[in-house]
């Protein structure tokens, strides 16, 4: 069985890297949002011209982001959202209620500091974890029944 992961939120770290070493040997497929912080934010204006007004500038980008999200959040079937240290991440609490409102299989990552500010993210979860190894110990298990030894 092939698992589809599509791995949303925090992208000023390589937690997904560490998720997709702890997955060697396995049959996923990760997907994700555009990670480059400057081509995400100006991919709108650099490819549907410049705006003047730092809200139109933001819009375009968000929208054309949200083409990349919809569409592998959508195929997913598993989503892991992470919630950083930097940051407000109201990006990741969208991906994460969009994955929750179609029924996807929600892992959310994050430290012991957000546990109350995400309580009702993390109710909507199937897990929470604070490690990105833990996410690839689930995905192993879920995929092979194996335990962390």
């Amino acid at each position: 069985m092939t698992l589809n992961v599509y791995l949303a939120g925090e992208i000023h770290s390589n937690w997904r890297d560490e998720i997709a070493a702890g997955c060697e040997g396995l049959d996923v497929v990760f997907s994700g949002p555009v990670t480059d912080h400057a081509a995400s934010d100006d991919c709108g204006v650099a490819i549907m011209g410049a705006e003047e007004d730092k809200f139109w500038h933001d819009h375009k980008g968000a929208k054309l982001n949200a083409i990349r999200t919809r569409h592998d959040l959508g195929a997913a079937d598993v989503v892991v959202v992470r919630f950083g240290d930097k940051y407000k991440q109201w990006n990741a609490a969208f991906d994460a209620g969009q994955a929750a409102a179609l029924g996807k299989s929600l892992i959310v990552l994050h430290g012991a500091d957000h546990q109350h500010a995400l309580k009702e993210v993390d109710a909507a979860a199937l897990a929470v974890v604070e490690h990105p190894a833990q996410v690839a110990q689930i995905l192993r298990y879920v995929l092979k029944g194996q335990l962390p030894t």
